[in-house]
């Protein structure tokens, strides 16, 4: 396990999500100040997001003023969070895991009262040997 190639691969999709989260709010401002703006840029946006450093220099080719401002946005936004960020990602790790182990082991450990093979206990009161014996 390369822990430093997983930080790298951690960091680029954290990035392109962030890249994805400051194309909203631009989209959400634009949608206000200039709508036929807020439509080209979702067009343009549509498909090409998945990648947000492959986004931002095909942005910067077209309208360089939107790709700076959405740059700006994610910096903002990543400042703004990167505090809570390792916290929060740890906590919630483990509390996701914590509910999945709790989760699998009432499956595994659920008794199946639909499947009379599955319960010894009634086959056990219910045995002729067993009341021949309390005779």
């Amino acid at each position: 396990m390369n822990l430093k190639q997983i930080a790298k691969d951690t960091a680029k999709t954290l990035q392109s999500y962030l890249t994805y989260q400051a194309l909203r709010t631009v989209l959400a401002q634009l949608g206000e100040t200039n709508p036929p703006l807020e439509l080209w840029l979702h067009n343009f946006s549509s498909g090409k997001i998945q990648n947000g450093e492959s986004y931002i220099e095909q942005l910067l080719r077209e309208k360089p003023d939107l790709a700076l401002r959405i740059m700006t946005v994610r910096e903002h936004i990543a400042e703004e969070i990167i505090e809570f960020l390792p916290e929060m990602v740890r906590t919630g790790i483990q509390q996701a895991n914590m509910e999945q182990r709790r989760q699998h082991l009432e499956r595994i450990t659920r008794i199946d009262t639909s499947n009379p093979s599955l319960q010894p206990e009634q086959q056990a009161t219910s045995d002729p040997n067993l009341d021949n014996l309390s005779n």
